[in-house]
């Protein structure tokens, strides 16, 4: 067995002052209805609460056996920062991080995962070809400039379609893989956020740079490489109905008629 399948997995769940009870409610009924399959501490992240608010939402919790982590990190740094801090402090475990709007919706989720981890990889839950680049649109002509100068901004950061790069809803990767490339990382805004989860620099693009395996890993407990992506079925693509994480966007797929679910499909993998 892999040396770092003899701790237990770490499964970092993200919540913040700016989510509502609401969204704690409902990741912790996901939490309870579908069975992980495999041993696993529960890490729960509260990013920026005040005492008050953190009460709240500790007495919530009194049921569920979990870690918690307070990140009082001054700036907002979105999840990637707080993943950081996360990271920091485990740097030898492997770990399973979820946004605060994400949850599972498969029975042995973390079991199907896991059975297909292997050193020097990463597992994501979905993954993507989309470039923000290649989605800037000139609407209307007398927005010209402000459309040059995004234009040229992006061209700076972001490569243009096809840009393969995994969703930071829900991945698993080594606590100390995911410090290191972020040591060096500063998040201000969300278009830094962006640049980590699909830059040129990304997290994808520096773990290609340093050949680890990257996986989209489906419900049937497939695993798929970047060139198949699509296939998994989890994110924009055909009926999308083998996700074993549900997030916003795959939520918003979920509700959109036929010809929407086309665009954001093309939008997504392009026309092939």
């Amino acid at each position: 067995m892999n040396k770092l399948l003899n701790e237990k997995i770490l499964v970092c769940y993200l919540i913040t002052k700016f989510d509502n009870e609401d969204t704690l409610l409902t990741f912790l009924r996901n939490y309870k209805n579908f069975k992980s399959g495999y041993p696993h501490e529960l890490l729960i992240c509260f990013k920026l609460f005040d005492n008050e608010k953190l009460n709240i939402f500790r007495k919530m919790l009194l049921n569920i056996s979990y870690t918690e982590f307070i990140d009082n990190h001054i700036h907002n740094d979105f999840d990637l920062g707080s993943y950081s801090r996360v990271a920091l402090n485990y740097k030898s475990r492997l770990i399973f991080f979820l946004n605060s709007y994400s949850y599972p919706i498969c029975d042995n989720w973390l079991k199907i995962i896991i059975q297909n981890y292997e050193e020097n990889s990463i597992l994501a839950t979905s993954a993507s070809y989309e470039s923000l680049l290649s989605s800037i649109k000139l609407k209307k002509f007398y927005k010209f400039l402000k459309y040059l100068i995004k234009l040229i901004s992006y061209k700076k950061f972001f490569n243009p379609f096809p840009n393969p790069h995994i969703r930071t809803t829900g991945f698993l990767i080594k606590g100390n893989d995911y410090f290191k490339f972020m040591s060096n990382k500063l998040i201000k805004s969300k278009i830094d956020a962006w640049k980590i989860e699909s830059g040129k620099n990304s997290l994808t693009n520096y773990l290609k740079k340093l050949n680890y395996n990257i996986y989209v890993i489906n419900s049937d407990g497939n695993r798929f490489s970047e060139k198949y992506w699509k296939n998994s079925q989890t994110y924009n693509y055909s009926e999308q109905n083998k996700s074993i994480i549900s997030d916003k966007h795959i939520r918003k797929y979920h509700s959109l008629d036929s010809n929407e679910k086309l665009k954001f499909q093309f939008d997504t993998w392009g026309r092939d």
